[in-house]
Parts: C-alpha cells; structure tokens; sequence
C-alpha cells in the first residue's frame, strides 16, 4: 500500500508540473483564439451591414472555426449560409447554436425554419409543436408552429395561426403569414380580407406586395399595380416589387413605365437576372431589338452564374465543415471542385487559403488568400 501511495503522490507532482508549464500555454492560447474570434466576428457583421455578404461569409466560418461553442456567432453563420441557399450547413450552424444555448430563441426559431427549407418539415413541427407545448399561452411559439407547417399542411397551419389571434388579435404578421396559407389554398378572398386586416395593424411592404400578387393574379391590373406602387413607396428600395411592378405594366402594355421599373430594380440589384428577362421582352415588344438581344443575354449570363454561385457556396460549407473537423485534406479538395465549379467566387479561395495553411503549404496559401483579395478585397488573409 506505501508503494502505491507513493506512485499516487509521484503522479500528481507530475501532473502539478505539467500544468505549470503547459497549462498556462494553453489557456493563454484559448484566451487568443476567443479574442481573435470576437475580432473577427465584428468584422463580419460590419460587412454585413455594407452589403458584403460574401466577404461575411468567409470571416464568420472563420470565427465559427475559432469559437465553435460561442452560440451567437454560430447563428450568424446559420444566417449566412442560408442566404447562399446551402440548407444542410445552416442547419447544422443552428444545431450548433441551440446546443449550446438552448433558450436562445432566435435560434431555434431559424432552425426550425431551416429545417422547413431543407425538406426536414416533419423535425420542423416536432420542434415547434414542443415549444408550443412548454407555454401553449405564448403566441409566438405558435406563430413559429404555424409557419413551420405551412408548406406540409395548410389546414393545420391555419388553425395554428388563428390560435395566435386569438391570443394575440394585433399580431400583424400572423394575420400575414395566414393570408399566404390561405392564398396557397386558393382561397384569395379570404387572403386578400386577411391582408387588409394585417395593413390596418402594421402597413408593411410586404403585405402591400402580396396583395398586388393576387391581384395580378386574379387580372386586376390596375389595383395590382396599385399595391406594387404602395410597396415601393414603403420601401424604395424594395427590388422584388419593382421587378413585378414592371411585369405588371408589361402586361398593361405600359412599356416606358414597365421599363422603368425594372430598370430601378436593376439598379438596385444588378445580378437579378429576372428583371433583365422582363426588360428583355419590354425592349422587344416596343421595337428595340438591338437593346432587347443585349438583355437576353445578360439575363442568361446572370443565370447561370448564379447557379454556378451557389454550386461554389454549398461546396464551400461542405469543405469549411470537414475543415473545421480536422480533415483539411478533404477540405481542401472541396474548395478546389468550388474553385472549378466558379473561379470567381473569393470564399472558396479564402478557405482554401486557410486548408492550406494547415496543410503546411504557406506559399500555396499566400497565393489563394491573395486571390480570394483579388476578388473581394475585404477578404484579407488571417494574419494580416
């Protein structure tokens, strides 16, 4: 038993030593990584708010790499991969996000929402279904079940959301969000009376842009254009409803109107290949063939890129997820099949740069940080 002890006391005089040299190290080396994180963070969300979502994108995954339990920083990843249509990975950001704060709930409701995008609808209702469960007083908890069910099953979805009026009368969007489950069941006067109840409580554009939806629908052209109107003029900058306020004066055969229209939603957005179609047609039909042959063109171009973007994107995620794993050999060929899909999109090269730093291949990172730049100069490399 004496030698026991003394091999127990040998052990943790060891361990002692092993924490006064290692220990502080690796706490200091926690401390740097959590404040380069939190830097890193506030760079992403300035981006953000200039417009630059792409150069976001890569500063978040990056302050997700550095942070991986910090639960807002994963929701904001959650954000921005969703944007970019890649469903699997916000999904798993938001998992991330509620795991470690599971009363958070701006993340769980994104979750669930995520989850309803990426065909997960049935995990989707059960979420929703069971907060709504914990506090069947709350109306939002069962605005978020409402939403959740609206793609699956619109019946249930509207008894869902007449819980929440009946809770809550002035809740604006649940009266909205009503009004589109009822426009799907193709009940549009019942969606359009819902809609004027909603404006009544809290104009929003949107609710003016649906409405003008239905009435294009229905061939009331001139109310439709009406509410596009209102739209626009609520929200100016509102890109959506100036491309369908120019579809709509298309189809009044208004062409210098129509083309204005989506001329401003160009302006606003000039990647929206849609609003170049339209004005494609609106060039053709009052005789300007030479501008209109421009604008098909420029319309397809814009199409594809746009599905070669997002292909980029979702590989991208794959391969920022097997890097933030540990496998940076596998990552790094999914930034490369990105890089393949479309040179031009910088986050892929970004994180290439990062796999091939942890590769050991400083020149080859140095070359694909510089190329990331090129392409987006936000993008600067990690240690500049």
């Amino acid at each position: 038993m004496a030698g026991r002890g003394r091999r127990l006391a040998i052990f943790a005089c060891v361990l002692s030593f092993l924490w006064i040299f290692t220990g502080p190290a690796t706490l200091r080396a926690v401390q740097e990584a959590a404040a380069r994180a939190k830097d890193i963070y506030a760079r992403a969300l300035e981006l953000q708010t200039q417009g630059n979502n792409s150069a976001a994108l890569s500063l978040l995954w990056e302050a997700a790499g550095l942070a991986p339990h910090d639960a807002d920083v994963q929701n904001r990843l959650g954000e921005a991969l969703e944007r970019i249509g890649a469903l699997d990975a916000a999904v798993d950001a938001y998992r991330a996000a509620v795991s470690e704060r599971p009363a958070f709930r701006n993340a769980s409701n994104n979750l669930i929402l995520a989850l309803v995008k990426a065909g997960k609808g049935d995990e989707a209702i059960r979420r929703a279904r069971a907060l709504a469960a914990e506090a069947p007083d709350d109306p939002d908890r069962f605005f978020t079940l409402g939403v959740a069910q609206s793609e699956q099953d619109g019946a249930e979805a509207i008894k869902s959301f007449r819980r929440v009026l009946e809770l809550a009368p002035r809740h604006a969007l649940a009266r909205y969000n009503l009004a589109l489950v009822l426009r799907r069941a193709d009940r549009l006067p019942d969606a359009l009376e819902e809609l004027q109840r909603a404006l009544a409580i809290e104009p929003r554009p949107e609710m003016h842009y649906t409405a003008g939806i239905i009435y294009w629908h229905q061939g009331e052209l001139d109310r439709a254009a009406g509410a596009m109107r209102a739209a626009v003029a609520a929200e100016p900058r509102y890109v959506e409803a100036h491309d369908t306020l120019g579809a709509i004066l298309k189809a009044k055969r208004d062409w210098k109107g129509a083309a204005a229209s989506l001329r401003r939603a160009i302006a606003l957005q000039p990647d929206l290949s849609s609003a170049h179609y339209t004005l494609a047609q609106v060039l053709q039909l009052s005789g300007d063939e030479h501008a209109a042959r421009t604008q098909f063109e420029q319309a397809e171009r814009l199409r594809q890129q746009a599905q070669l973007e997002q292909e980029a994107g979702v590989l991208t995620a794959v391969g920022t997820g097997k890097l933030d794993n540990g496998d940076p050999t596998g990552a790094f060929d999914c930034f490369r099949r990105a890089t393949l899909v479309f040179d031009a999109y910088a986050p892929a090269h970004y994180q290439m740069g990062r796999a091939l730093e942890r590769l050991g291949q400083h020149d080859a990172a140095r070359a694909a940080f510089a190329r990331a730049r090129e392409l987006n100069p936000s993008l600067v490399a990690p240690r500049d």
